[in-house]
């Protein structure tokens, strides 16, 4: 009789590494390993589905995509991140999912606030679409916003429900002041029923940011484009052109803007008498909050208009 050699033992088997050899009667066989798939000559790794066996590290606000022997992670529509940490992009998901002009619920810390968002390419002259969302709606013939108010300088809403309601007649600050970064301003305003903008190309964390703490900083739009915001009737002095956030001339009682231009009849910033902007005061009319005043020797008259004011945000 011929004795059995066993060939898992004598190591002259051919199995793979990744296999185990089984002894048989003048022969052997192999057997991958578990985790492992092949002819057990030849083994490879087996595809786990660690999408499918709960495995991954993906986020909850992303799609997990098996491939062989890995896995990759796809940030949801509407969030943004690597995958394994998606954060939402409130303007990302108003786009994807918002379809109509309307007040949509914004994270706010621990709250949800209802805020208006504009989502059609109609309604809003020059800023068009893409998806717009209301921080203030300023009324020219009240206080409320007056350049000394408080209300541009702290963290404090007004009146929220005004928030819901679209382009009215209802003021309102919304937390989206201080809580909504931005790559672009709307600024509106209706003169007679007459809706007209002007988009500001400027990135901040949030207006907030901008105006709260009284520093000055320049725009570039130039007077004409201003006077888009009031139309035929929008009248300014011909010197200084002092435009941006925080706008002042150099004497306390003159025309002022939180947002907005300034301008002279003289060849200075010193004693401007007239003004198109949000958050406004000063010479000629203080109670003048949101509009266009001008005076001496302005370019079309002088002119005290007051209007209703609209900003937002993308």
């Amino acid at each position: 009789m011929i004795p059995d050699i066993n060939e898992c033992n004598a190591g002259t088997h051919n199995c793979s590494s990744t296999a185990f050899c089984n002894n048989t009667k003048g022969s052997y066989n192999c057997t991958c390993k578990p985790g492992y798939e092949g002819d057990g000559d030849n083994c490879t790794p087996s595809d786990i589905n660690e999408c499918k066996e709960g495995t991954h590290n993906c986020s909850s606000n992303a799609v997990c995509n098996n491939t062989k022997g890995s896995y990759n992670c796809t940030c949801k529509p509407g969030y943004e991140g690597d995958g394994n940490n998606c954060t939402g992009n409130f303007f990302l998901n108003l786009i994807i999912l918002a379809k109509e002009n309307a007040a949509y619920l914004l994270d706010v810390g621990s709250t949800k606030v209802p805020v208006y968002c504009h989502m059609t390419k109609h309604g809003l002259d020059a800023c068009g679409g893409g998806g717009w969302t209301l921080v203030m709606k300023i009324n020219g013939s009240k206080e409320t916003f007056h350049y000394n108010s408080s209300l541009w300088r702290n963290k404090v809403d007004f009146n929220l429900p005004g928030g819901e309601t679209g382009l009215d007649t209802h003021e309102t600050k919304l937390p989206t002041y201080w809580s909504t970064p931005f790559n672009k301003i709307c600024l509106g305003m209706k003169v007679d029923q007459q809706f007209k903008s002007v988009v500001i190309n400027y990135q901040a964390r949030s207006l907030y940011s901008l105006i709260a703490d009284n520093i000055y900083r320049n725009t570039s739009l130039g007077s004409d484009t201003w006077k888009k915001l009031i139309g035929s009737q929008a009248s300014l002095q011909t010197n200084c052109n002092k435009e941006g956030f925080n706008v002042l001339c150099d004497g306390s009682s003159n025309s002022k803007a939180r947002i907005g231009i300034v301008a002279n009849n003289e060849d200075d910033c010193e004693s401007c008498d007239s003004r198109i902007g949000f958050g406004t005061g000063g010479d000629y009319d203080d109670s003048n909050t949101c509009g266009n005043e001008a005076t001496y020797d302005a370019d079309n008259g002088d002119q005290h208009i007051k209007a209703m004011g609209y900003i937002l945000v993308q």
